[in-house]
């Protein structure tokens, strides 16, 4: 049985998106639609309300077929090693989601997925997310229908944000992701936007793209509906 192919971006900001152009004109071509993983802030003071240029581009990427996933709020580290959600209490996961979800609706990208910095997520934001009316939630193991309670299990495998951008473990992200797209499984690859600018992550990323298709898998993004966590609009 064919699996699927799941590829998301994060750290998408004025400074990245033409690095993040050119990797997605590199996957129109292969036909591999884009989940593109958009935080509020960044560092370095970076504010997505302030870009008119990244929302235009976000704007019409999701109208082509790519999806946007809301990844935090302003990527800061709540204890060390730690995602930005990765240890919250409920009511602090709330307030951080709340304020996350305000500056999408704003700016027109408002979205009923959650995919957390580092993919960790603490079971206070597991809590506050259904409650803020989010219905997927992406992490390091799996995709969870927040409605249904179903999680899907697929393990990530990425270069940056929690994982490590050695050339060992470029060719042990293509590895795996061959070996998964053999059995039929589904694919999750993800990267930082400031690593496609590097010629090795990049070239990794686009070989295991190109050996999950040659074994048949189904290229899609994070979505939602109420009986398959990964088969609907976002």
């Amino acid at each position: 049985m064919a699996g699927q192919l799941i590829v998301s971006v994060s750290g998408i900001s004025d400074r990245t998106c033409g690095d993040v152009e050119e990797f997605c004109a590199a996957l129109d071509s292969r036909e591999v639609p884009l989940s593109l993983l958009v935080a509020p802030r960044l560092k370095d003071g970076y504010r997505l309300e302030s870009d008119s240029r990244t929302i235009g581009w976000l704007t019409g990427r999701r109208s082509g077929g790519d999806a946007v996933v809301l990844h935090g709020f302003d990527a800061a580290a709540t204890k060390k090693r730690r995602g930005e959600f990765g240890a919250l209490p409920a009511h602090e996961a709330n307030l951080r989601l709340m304020g996350a979800d305000r500056v999408l609706e704003h700016v027109g990208l408002r979205s009923r997925l959650f995919a957390a910095p580092g993919w960790t997520v603490s079971a206070g934001t597991a809590l506050a997310l259904p409650r803020n009316g989010f219905r997927l939630l992406v992490d390091l193991h799996g995709i969870t229908d927040l409605v249904t309670g179903t999680t899907t299990r697929s393990r990530v495998v990425g270069i940056g944000e929690g994982f490590v951008t050695e050339p060992w473990w470029c060719r042990t992200l293509v590895l795996s992701a061959e070996r998964t797209a053999r059995r039929g499984g589904m694919v999750r690859l993800a990267v930082t936007a400031k690593q496609l600018r590097k010629v090795g992550p990049r070239q990794a990323m686009l070989d295991a793209i190109d050996l999950a298709l040659l074994h048949g898998c189904t290229p899609t993004v994070y979505r939602w509906e109420t009986d398959a966590p990964a088969a609907s609009a976002a």
